[in-house]
């Protein structure tokens, strides 16, 4: 294991803010994160784990502490049950996977090509979109134990998924470094065309294959900057910066007679227990955010308004404001609490 000192965190997110790490080191073995968590402990210092990097919000401050970034390779397959189970390394860089996958002609994950980051973090958020998400298709989940010290394996139903929730982001939170994770994905599956602007795209035409659809959703995800692509001004981001609220049906009609909302049906879709997601993006654009909106050096996507981005200098502490602002605006119009997405390091 090699320690390094000062390391700065802002390159090693989409995002590219924050302060350095005092200090860093990478593990590419289980046995390497194991020996970073003893050495961390060893000192008495906090332990922060980093994957890709694309869903984080890390402060000017830094992390005090070691930042570990786990960098497990390899991707191995097999049949079971009839489908085909993929046991990628957490470091395996997520899009990289779903490209091999369809490469394979497995369908499962396709609707979410395009997602920067890594394998690693996509049960921890219950990774999602265009109407798939991960938990859909995880099967098991490999960790590090930190209370025993040893690996563990998880099935999907111990990882209590939900949206955008997992019990390592929720009761577990701080217990368990993710290793790898395997998916079970459908050979010669159809593709999974339940999003509007994917139905659009493929509308009158014939069947798409798996690898059509992907490269419609990164297209998409291309034009509303939710595709890394170096040079793009919008695509400094952590991605959708805000959930999409969760609310009963009364609710909605609550929110959709609000004034704010002129007249207008807020957008939904079908929850869990009969409850509907409520479009966030809509939410921020009808409180009286345009896109391109900015606050400093930290701005709202020009092509989606759930995208909080670094107009090239902007500190940690510019996200926030805005984060905050468009909070609260949110909340005087609609009197809803926007939950932010990305998971925010060094912060009191």
């Amino acid at each position: 294991m090699q320690v390094q000192q000062n390391i700065p965190l802002a390159p090693l997110t989409t995002l590219k803010v924050g302060g350095p790490a005092r200090f860093f080191t990478r593990a590419e073995e289980p046995g390497q994160v194991l020996e970073a968590v003893g050495w961390a402990e060893a000192r008495k210092l906090p332990l922060f784990i980093l994957g890709g990097g694309s869903n984080l919000v890390i402060s000017d401050a830094g992390w005090p502490g070691l930042v570990l970034q786990i960098a497990v390779a390899g991707i191995t397959q097999s049949e079971q049950d009839g489908k085909q189970v993929f046991a990628i390394g957490a470091g395996v860089e997520w899009d990289a996977f779903v490209e091999h996958a369809v490469r394979m002609d497995c369908g499962g994950v396709e609707c979410m090509s395009g997602i920067p980051g890594t394998v690693g973090g996509t049960p921890i958020q219950n990774v999602g979109a265009y109407g798939q998400e991960v938990s859909e298709t995880i099967r098991q989940v490999e960790v590090l134990d930190l209370s025993s010290k040893t690996v563990r394996v998880l099935s999907n139903e111990q990882c209590g998924f939900s949206y955008r929730s997992s019990i390592f982001n929720q009761s577990e939170r701080g217990h368990f470094i993710v290793l790898r994770v395997s998916y079970a994905l459908a050979p010669g599956a159809a593709p999974h065309l339940e999003y509007a602007d994917l139905k659009k795209v493929f509308a009158g035409k014939t069947a798409p294959s798996l690898a059509a659809t992907r490269e419609a959703v990164r297209q998409i995800r291309r034009s509303k900057a939710m595709l890394i692509v170096p040079g793009d001004p919008d695509a400094c981001s952590a991605g959708s910066f805000f959930k999409n609220p969760i609310v009963t049906k009364q609710q909605w009609q609550e929110i959709s007679a609000r004034p704010a909302a002129r007249g207008e049906n807020v957008p939904s879709f079908p929850g869990a227990n009969g409850q509907l997601k409520v479009s966030a993006a809509w939410l921020v654009e009808h409180a009286g955010f345009r896109r391109g909106y900015t606050r400093g050096n930290a701005g709202i996507s020009s092509k989606h308004a759930l995208a909080i981005v670094n107009r090239g200098a902007a500190t940690a502490a510019e996200v926030v404001a805005l984060q905050q602002e468009v909070q609260e605006r949110v909340f005087d119009a609609f009197g809803v609490q926007l939950a932010p997405e990305p998971v925010f390091v060094g912060f009191d």
